[in-house]
């Protein structure tokens, strides 16, 4: 591995985190912020593509007999919660090093910290192709976002998924399937016990989400995860509701299809569900690719992750991995440490530089 001034990098990451948290970019709103950065790309001498709010760049003498690493982050970000203290899009550096602003955290500094290395490790030779990926609409799995540009990308053989990871692989994900359930019955005046209750109907349902357990269980990732999280029914008091509907929240291992789930799930249940997608299923990266065990000799562990990114898209082995924590994602006053960006932009050059994969 060359020596590189780590330092440097993480300023110039640094100054450009500050710009993006100042260019409110929340999701499928984000053409500002992709005009910021591949106008920072360009000025640097790099020819970069778009598409929509996409934004990715090639390493020079890109060489289709090679393999392909991509690099990949988001520039959109959640709606600012209440409970901020401060200016969400004001970009505020304190002397401990905490830099406070909306996407900071989830994914700026992941995304500032990959493009520094794309652009380091594109100096040197490589015996792999690079590729940049700036996405938008991760946070809503907008089909604007990174599936609408993996057709005209080159074929990629392993991803780098840039998420507040803590720089721990997380080489399996799992995924998501959300289904709405109907049950109808008759209405009918509730004074008189007339018509067929609707809400009646869906109990023994709901109570089959609540105790089901699939038998499948992933060393990495658990068990299927069932919630029922939103219900619907009913106009008045005095009247016998005669449609009722409920969401459920689906969140699958690598052992089943999302197309799977909904199967047994239509089997066992009374209402008639309706699945909002399939497209979102889990992944798992195995625990001998090259990059993975490079990481594990660096001090890393890896684990299987209960959140969603933009790796449930991709059709070829990934695994997430960036600064920050996770639990500091979609909050008040949302920050990254700076020292976190710096030891991001290492650890990655020294992931990546070299290796085969």
């Amino acid at each position: 591995m060359m020596n590189y001034d780590v330092k440097r990098l993480s300023e110039e990451a640094i100054g450009l985190l500050k710009q993006l948290i100042s260019i409110p970019s929340v999701s499928r709103d984000e053409q500002l912020a992709a005009d910021c950065l591949q106008q920072y790309i360009e000025a640097l001498g790099m020819e970069t593509s778009r598409k929509g709010n996409n934004v990715w760049c090639m390493s020079p003498g890109f060489d289709l007999q090679k393999l392909t690493l991509l690099l990949n982050s988001h520039i959109d970000t959640v709606k600012p919660v209440s409970g901020w203290l401060k200016d969400p899009f004001t970009p505020h550096l304190e002397s401990n090093g905490k830099l406070y602003g909306l996407g900071s955290n989830d994914a700026g500094a992941s995304l500032v910290s990959l493009l520094q290395v794309f652009l380091t490790l594109c100096q040197e030779s490589q015996p792999y192709n690079l590729l940049f990926l700036a996405s938008c609409e991760e946070e809503v799995s907008g089909k604007g976002g990174i599936e609408s540009v993996l057709s005209d990308l080159p074929p990629v053989n392993f991803a780098i998924v840039g998420e507040p990871t803590e720089m721990h692989p997380a080489i399996a994900e799992k995924g998501l399937m959300v289904i709405d359930v109907e049950a109808h019955g008759k209405s009918g005046h509730a004074a008189r016990d007339e018509g067929e209750n609707a809400i009646y109907k869906v109990l023994d349902d709901i109570r089959w989400f609540r105790d089901y357990q699939f038998p499948k269980v992933s060393k990495m990732l658990g068990p299927v995860k069932m919630n029922v999280t939103v219900i619907h029914a009913g106009t008045q008091h005095n009247v016998v509701p005669d449609l009722c509907t409920f969401t459920v929240d689906v969140r699958s291992n690598e052992c089943y299809s999302n197309e799977q789930l909904f199967a047994e799930i239509k089997a066992h249940i009374s209402g008639e569900p309706k699945a909002r997608s399939f497209r979102l299923n889990s992944s798992l990266t195995p625990t001998d690719h090259p990059l993975v065990q490079r990481a594990t000799a660096l001090g890393r562990k890896s684990f299987g992750s209960p959140t969603l990114s933009d790796q449930a898209l991709m059709p070829f082995p990934s695994m997430k991995m960036g600064p920050g924590k996770s639990s500091r994602s979609h909050t008040a006053d949302e920050f990254v440490f700076v020292q976190e960006i710096e030891e991001a932009i290492h650890l990655y050059l020294q992931l990546l530089d070299g290796i085969e994969i």
